[in-house]
């Protein structure tokens, strides 16, 4: 809670995965994935209920152990590879509201991104509650450098480069214009706000700009393999 103002912290794992099976439940630095978040939102001093989203008794089990709580199963409609995450968050909210339990910011915190700290989430609280009278959502973006459009390139049917911009071998990376993606870590939002846009994007929404390694997002195998290499690595050099 943040000045008498409540917020529900979700976090989604659904059992199927299209690129790696059984994502959620695969260990990762001696953990299952879910543990990630749920312990993200146990040390965060804001978050007032954790709620581990999922159609799988396992994970549930699983995620309640952890310290969440899973007071329901996923809808199979809510469960397929085309359901949208939006759908499952507004099916959380009405829940509770059915209950008369209501919240005032929604925090979704996805196992895909286990490098966000407790410190993230308190700032992206913060950050969103003292701009509350201009901002409706918060969410996490990255510099995207290596990929940024004016280094890109086409090519030709065989293969021959096709350079977008004309002086591209001429391109100083400190004079372009910096842009970003969303990194994932995060999407913070007020629960009214959410319900009537659905969604975590519009005019209204805020950035806060993450770190290079906090916008790795777990997709595969190799993900899986860097991000426990960049654990270890701030592990070691933390204590």
């Amino acid at each position: 809670m943040i000045n008498k103002k409540k917020i529900i912290g979700i976090v989604p794992a659904r059992i199927g995965s299209k690129g790696l099976k059984f994502k959620n439940l695969k260990t990762l630095n001696s953990k299952p994935l879910i543990y990630w978040p749920i312990q993200t939102l146990k040390k965060s001093k804001y978050i007032d209920s954790i709620i581990l989203n999922t159609d799988s008794k396992k994970i549930r089990n699983l995620g309640i152990k952890m310290g969440a709580e899973a007071p329901f199963l996923r809808p199979k409609y809510l469960a397929s590879d085309n359901s949208k995450i939006v759908d499952v968050i507004i099916h959380t909210i009405k829940y509770f509201e059915k209950q008369n339990i209501f919240y005032d910011y929604i925090l979704l915190l996805e196992p895909t991104s286990p490098l966000t700290t407790s410190d993230d989430v308190n700032n992206a609280i913060k950050t969103l509650e003292k701009n509350n009278n201009k901002a409706d959502a918060l969410v996490s973006v990255a510099e995207n450098v290596s990929g940024h459009p004016k280094f890109c390139v086409k090519l030709s049917k065989k293969k021959f480069i096709k350079s977008l911009n004309k002086s591209f071998y001429d391109l100083n990376r400190q004079k372009i214009d910096k842009i970003y993606f969303y990194s994932g870590n995060f999407y913070l939002s007020k629960v009214n706000t959410f319900m009537i846009k659905k969604t975590f994007y519009h005019k209204k929404t805020m950035a806060i700009i993450s770190s290079k390694e906090k916008s790795f997002e777990i997709d595969d195998k190799l993900d899986f393999f860097l991000i426990e290499k960049i654990m270890k690595f701030y592990n070691k050099n933390n204590k």
